[in-house]
């Protein structure tokens, strides 16, 4: 058990969205995790608050207007050689290419399921710190 606090950005133009991703992350994705939660409704504030604070993990919407997450998590990717870990939130599972393409780890669906998220956070967060993945 550690008492690490995990921050998770979570990207969005619609706060709405934020909140569905908020909410079925959780305050601990896993009994063992702990996570607390920064907010970009635009894709300055996105990459403003990647340079600002220690991100653990991006959560972006692949659907967010204009900058969408797919874009923001390719921009991210080649300008930064130590960039967090990135699940991207798509709208049909036909887009993972487009995931493939923005070298994310990981891709959820919307509308996101609290358990398949929760354990998709955590394990996500467990391997970006070198910590071995629970089964």
């Amino acid at each position: 058990m550690t008492d690490r606090l995990y921050t998770v950005l979570l990207y969005s133009d619609d706060p709405q969205v934020r909140d569905r991703m908020r909410l079925a992350v959780g305050p601990r994705p896993a009994s063992d995790l702990k996570v607390e939660f920064v907010e970009a409704a635009t894709y300055a504030e996105c990459i403003q608050l990647v340079d600002d604070y220690e991100i653990d993990l991006l959560l972006l919407d692949g659907e967010a207007t204009p900058a969408g997450g797919i874009g923001i998590a390719r921009q991210i990717k080649d300008d930064r050689a130590d960039s967090p870990p990135v699940c991207l939130v798509i709208a049909r599972a036909a887009d993972r290419w487009l995931a493939a393409y923005a070298a994310v780890e990981a891709t959820l669906v919307h509308p996101l399921d609290p358990v398949t998220t929760g354990q998709t956070v955590a394990a996500m967060l467990r391997a970006g710190n070198g910590v071995e993945a629970k089964a």
